[in-house]
């Protein structure tokens, strides 16, 4: 291929070029076009009607960013080889390969509680199987066994590739301004030293706006009540379908959501063959199936599928203290009586649970500022602003979600 004529033109970036004939080629297999058909908010687009755009954005957008930090540190003189950063750019652009329809709803009711990084690396390594070996770098770098470890933190860490695309992806697809981080400036500030990846301490202020960013996004968008109530009558749904398809009742869906239904999926089951029936699930199988599911006879299916279709979800409710157990169970009787319905059925309109957000943490992996007298310090110690360190606190409120008719 000419790769000059390899480009890609993006809303946020402007044009990202394709940098090799394996970046290509990995671009190109189905199992990354299918990421053209997995949303990167999952139900956000019910709370910011914009949130349509894809992981594949998201990809390419985190990979144009690894090309400006590798050249950032070449400039620095950071010796970073063309072996390394070819498997940097792939690493990043596979990162989030293995995310099942709608995001992360997936992950607790698809398959049993196997994370979307742990399906990533199955994808990367029969990736590198088909090209004969050419990702085993990448995924070294990927795993954190690579000896230089500042490429790892590009990938994965607290100011990472990824959360600067997607805090500014989503940011500009919902709308919500306060989660637009300059990304390229905070980029232009990056070094390394000692093996770590550092800021200059010129860009502090930069990186407190990216935390504040961070915490903003994460109340705003990612925890929004609205959205959580809809990611969690996806997972009920997927619930009810494969409670139902237990049964031995045949519910109308894809060939690759049936076999998920049918069958209970672990991580030691994930060989290549689940691997690549897993690689043919993406958003349209749930939305085809809610379609042809809200007609079922099966009171609990048929409503919950209705109520995502129709944005007419559940009332939630949030609060600092855990909700009482007496309170969810007397919401449960009253969807009892309400609909004629035995506690089992009812307790898909009812449920509660938690969520939290910690915008940074001090704990792992701290983000580090490079002082003009050559120390290396935490950001949140360095900041002037006592908010990093506020910040770093985890925050955790609980919710009730209950039918709006009660």
């Amino acid at each position: 291929m000419s790769n000059n004529l390899k480009i890609v033109n993006d809303p946020i970036y402007g044009f990202i070029t394709i940098p090799s004939p394996l970046i290509f080629d990995l671009i190109e297999h189905p199992y990354f076009q299918r990421l053209r058909r997995i949303s990167q908010m999952g139900m956000s687009y019910l709370v910011y009607p914009g949130a349509h755009h894809t992981r594949f954005h998201h990809a390419l957008g985190a990979m144009f960013l690894m090309q400006k930090a590798v050249e950032v540190l070449q400039s620095k003189g950071v010796d970073i080889s063309d072996k390394e950063k070819e498997a940097l750019l792939i690493a990043i652009l596979l990162h989030d390969i293995g995310h099942g329809p709608f995001s992360h709803a997936m992950e607790h009711s698809i398959v049993e509680n196997i994370a979307h990084e742990d399906i990533s690396l199955l994808f990367m390594k029969e990736l590198n199987t088909i090209f004969n070996g050419s990702l085993t770098l990448a995924i070294t770098i990927f795993k954190n066994q690579y000896h230089r470890k500042f490429l790892h933190q590009l990938i994965s860490g607290q100011l990472d590739m990824d959360r600067l695309d997607y805090l500014r992806r989503d940011s500009f697809y919902t709308g919500v301004s306060e989660g637009s981080v300059n990304s390229q400036r905070l980029i232009a500030m990056l070094h390394v030293k000692d093996d770590l990846l550092v800021v200059e301490g010129k860009g502090i202020y930069s990186v407190e706006k990216f935390i504040i960013a961070r915490r903003l996004m994460y109340w705003q968008v990612y925890l929004h009540k609205t959205g959580l109530v809809a990611e969690k009558l996806l997972m009920q749904v997927l619930k009810r379908a494969k409670e139902l398809t237990n049964q031995g009742i045949t519910l109308e869906s894809s060939k690759a959501l049936s076999y998920f239904l049918k069958t209970s999926v672990t991580q030691d089951d994930f060989n290549p063959s689940v691997l690549d029936k897993f690689s043919k699930l993406d958003d349209t199988d749930i939305i085809g199936a809610m379609k042809s599911w809200q007609y079922h006879t099966d009171f609990v299916l048929s409503t919950l599928c209705a109520m995502l279709l129709n944005r007419d979800l559940l009332k939630i409710e949030i609060q600092h203290k855990e909700i009482p157990t007496y309170k969810i169970s007397d919401k449960i009787k009253l969807v009892m009586h309400k609909f004629d319905i035995n506690e089992d059925q009812a307790s898909y309109f009812v449920f509660s649970d938690s969520i939290s957000n910690q915008a940074y943490s001090m704990d792992k992996d701290t983000i580090n500022l490079l002082t003009k007298q050559g120390e290396v310090i935490d950001v949140a110690k360095a900041s002037d602003q006592l908010n990093i360190e506020a910040l770093s606190k985890k925050v955790t409120k609980y919710y009730l979600c209950y039918p709006k008719a009660l």
